[in-house]
């Protein structure tokens, strides 16, 4: 197949070079240099978002935020322009659910099919193929491109329409965000207590608390490896979507409103490019005691 894939950064370059492994042709633009390991593997480089939907017929992007996506699709010389009727568009991005489905119709507009297909993993699921991926849109489109997102991934689920693959993440990002705040904590509290920290999540990973959060970031948190798998401000960026989703349907989230802030508190310290489980800082900060 002739694949379009729009962001190769720590997450798109592996999910693009997936898809040339399998032996499709692939078409790919970035802002900054195509990685090395894409163009060595045939990968052709285009100038512009406009000429990767020009030459391929799927096009995959995968982008920072709700900007940044629109940008990619309507801006100049951006996907829409070089679209004709039949291809399918694919955002793999983290957004707002109700601008995809502003983006979705405009698409759609053009004689194409649009699927919102956010990802959760991080950058270890992305490289070993394995990310759980949440897809919204028709169910004919989402039978083209399953064989596509089985090259990238293992949990793959249609939703439902338009969006709702969005919201799903958000719904993702609330709980990853509510556990790493959790184990964060407790291996705190144990902390300052004076019990071994180490030996602590040992033991919780035999019990009722054993969660791949705790197995993940609780040992980053003891070994201090806040090297992004997934920075703080991506993070806080999903946090807002579920806020800002929340006023909109009339919901309180005070948990996702409580880790928001530690989130930004770690911000405010400059801790917003480094992975998500540096949250544990925070809580440090607060309680004037490092678990490590």
């Amino acid at each position: 197949m002739k694949i379009g894939f729009i962001g190769l950064g720590i997450m798109g370059a592996p999910m693009a070079g997936h898809l040339r492994a399998a032996g499709h042709e692939l078409f790919v633009h970035t802002r900054s240099k195509v990685p090395a390991a894409l163009s060595d593997a045939g990968a052709v480089a285009c100038g512009s978002a406009q000429e990767v939907a020009q030459r391929a017929d799927i096009v995959f992007t995968m982008v920072p935020d709700t900007p940044d996506v629109e940008k990619v699709l309507f801006g100049e010389s951006g996907v829409a322009a070089g679209l004709s009727k039949g291809k399918t568009v694919v955002d793999m991005s983290s957004i707002s659910p109700i601008e995809t489905k502003a983006f979705a119709r405009r698409i759609n507009e053009l004689g194409c099919d649009y699927l919102d297909a956010p990802v959760s993993g991080g950058e270890v699921g992305a490289k070993a193929a394995s990310l759980t991926i949440m897809v919204g849109g028709p169910q004919t489109a989402f039978d083209k491109v399953l064989p596509l997102f089985q090259l990238m991934g293992k949990n793959i689920t249609l939703v439902g329409g338009n969006g709702d693959g969005q919201t799903t993440k958000v719904a993702n990002q609330i709980i990853v965000a509510l556990n790493i705040a959790a184990v964060g904590e407790a291996l705190v509290f144990a902390s300052k207590a004076g019990a071994d920290p180490a030996k602590v999540r040992q033991a919780l990973m035999g019990g009722f608390a054993a969660s791949r959060i705790l197995e993940v970031h609780g040992e980053r948190m003891i070994k201090r490896t806040f090297n992004p798998g997934f920075r703080i401000a991506l993070h806080q960026k999903d946090l807002n979507l579920a806020l800002q989703g929340a006023k909109a349907l009339g919901v309180s989230l005070p948990g996702t409103a409580n880790v928001a802030q530690l989130m930004q508190a770690c911000a405010a310290h400059g801790l917003q490019d480094q992975d998500h489980s540096a949250v544990v800082r925070a809580l440090e900060l607060l309680a004037k005691h490092d678990i490590a």
